[in-house]
């Protein structure tokens, strides 16, 4: 775990002077090689998700990333997903007046998974509109909102740190809301998608938490209630395939078979002879 309160005291106690902001957008697949980083400098991913290697190790990077990389890094990155890829990237540079202010954590890499905040955005808006502003205000304004935003993003991980892992709220929101739609068409691009991460991604972690793969977990959910709904013993086979979500009965009936072992016809000839056995 990354101790943010000496990241904070860092930034807090020692001269630097932000040296550049910008905003970048990347289309899908795009493929970045060979970078070599001038300044020490931030990435605030807005949207999109990246896989980024630093010195040889690999970074996944989504909404709510920020990375911090150091002077003659190389950089690999390439886009995931069927969506752009957003961030802001901003460049500082760091006063080292003498040997006693050399600082370890200024020259490393690390990851901070703070969560998708939208007044980060908004600073990180004002913050490249006012950096065009060299004047002392100006430049004390800007050193003001990057205060601001790095205090929203180590207090955004320390909270998500104490707090429950945020793939797994993820994940226990999906189930919810397949419970809640399972009887409508959904793919895993479309999950996936409502929570603003690559269907890889999002697979991952729901198999990781439920032992499930998403469409697998749709099926079964769907298949219980249709199990549900023929003990009944008051609708058709096809009225059960339609209510949870299933147009074609044939279609239906061979998922149920997979799920039970036997057709709906003969779960629901089962019910009944174990009724008259009673």
């Amino acid at each position: 775990m990354i101790n943010v309160d000496r990241l904070a005291s860092i930034f807090a106690g020692n001269l630097f002077e932000i040296d550049g902001v910008n905003r970048m957008i990347l289309q899908p697949k795009s493929v970045l090689r060979g970078f070599r980083t001038l300044n020490h400098g931030f990435i605030f991913v807005i949207r999109g998700e990246a896989s980024m290697s630093v010195n040889g190790t690999v970074y996944e990077l989504y909404p709510g990333s920020v990375f911090h990389a150091a002077p003659g890094m190389y950089l690999d990155s390439q886009v995931n997903g069927q969506s752009e890829y957003e961030y802001y990237s901003l460049f500082y540079r760091y006063d080292r007046a003498g040997e006693d202010k050399y600082v370890p954590e200024l020259f490393s890499q690390y990851k901070l998974d703070s969560g998708a905040d939208p007044r980060v955005v908004e600073l990180l808006i004002m913050l490249q509109k006012q950096f065009s502003n060299q004047g002392g205000i100006g430049k004390l304004r800007i050193k003001q909102l990057f205060l601001s935003i790095m205090v929203h993003i180590f207090t955004g991980y320390s909270q998500r740190e104490r707090a429950a892992s945020p793939s797994e709220r993820m994940v226990e929101e999906a189930i919810s809301y397949i419970q809640g739609h399972y009887m409508n068409p959904m793919t895993l691009d479309e999950l996936a998608k409502l929570y603003g991460v690559g269907s890889k991604r999002f697979s991952y972690f729901f198999h990781k938490y439920t032992g499930f793969r998403p469409i697998d977990y749709v099926i079964h959910y769907r298949m219980e209630r249709a199990s549900e709904l023929l003990r009944s013993g008051s609708y058709l086979v096809r009225d059960v395939a339609a209510s949870v979500g299933y147009t074609n009965p044939l279609y239906f009936s061979r998922a149920f078979k997979k799920k039970f072992g036997v057709s709906p016809s003969e779960f629901t000839l089962q019910l009944d002879n174990d009724t008259y056995r009673i």
